[in-house]
């Protein structure tokens, strides 16, 4: 075994993540057999390590709730988190935005997310730009938030719409919810890469994960 990673034959498991970039290993489950996920979990539980998994389906979190290893499954966005000790609070707060009820599912991948690694979330769930009235009514409270992550299948406009309007970072998540036109994501997410309201980031479609990354890390400089 080298000191900063771990070798288990089918993956090599970093144990020095937290040390290098602040915030502990992550999982992705998908394509990992659920034995080969336990396998990983324990490995991190015997070092004393706290860590994330992403894209977990409910036959991978049963196997994960036999091997009795307290690990906390949401099956609406796919994460298990398995928690060690408390990790330290980050200093203010990320408003989680969404579109429409069917971007829930990547909107609580970031929430949960960012929540596991130290942040407080609110959550603005359907509030899109088909019924404006619904955000504005929000949009006080939004702006209370040092990171806004906005996230809207079909058109995804929902993004350039609330940089308008805050004067925080804007980071918005296409999602793959649409019609055939939307052509899985690619339209929101060449909408919000050609927003007219500048401090929008943009990252990958369906990607709560990152755009919670990227918020905690904000959140991070805010605190040094």
């Amino acid at each position: 075994m080298n000191d900063s990673y771990e070798d288990l034959g089918f993956a090599r498991l970093d144990m020095s993540r937290k040390i290098r970039t602040g915030f502990p290993e992550t999982i992705y489950c998908a394509g990992k057999t659920k034995e080969q996920l336990v396998q990983i979990l324990e490995a991190f539980r015997h070092k004393g390590i706290s860590v994330l998994g992403t894209r977990c389906s409910p036959e991978q979190a049963a196997f994960v709730a036999q091997a009795s290893l307290s690990a906390d499954y949401d099956q609406i966005s796919g994460t298990i988190r398995m928690q060690i000790g408390e990790d330290a609070k980050l200093p203010g707060k990320i408003a989680v935005c969404t579109g429409g009820t069917a971007d829930v599912p990547v909107a609580e991948e970031a929430a949960r997310t960012a929540e596991f690694f130290g942040a407080e979330t609110v959550r603005f769930f359907d509030v899109g730009v088909a019924g404006i009235h619904r955000l504005l009514a929000k949009i006080e409270d939004i702006r209370k938030a040092d990171v806004v992550i906005a996230v809207a299948g079909m058109e995804g406009a929902l993004a350039g719409v609330i940089a308008g309007l805050v004067d925080t970072p804007v980071i918005a998540v296409p999602t793959s919810v649409g019609y055939g036109a939307s052509f899985n994501g690619l339209a929101p997410l060449l909408t919000m890469l050609n927003s007219c309201a500048e401090g929008v980031s943009v990252v990958n479609i369906d990607n709560g994960f990152g755009a919670a990354v990227q918020a905690c890390r904000i959140l991070r400089r805010i605190k040094k």
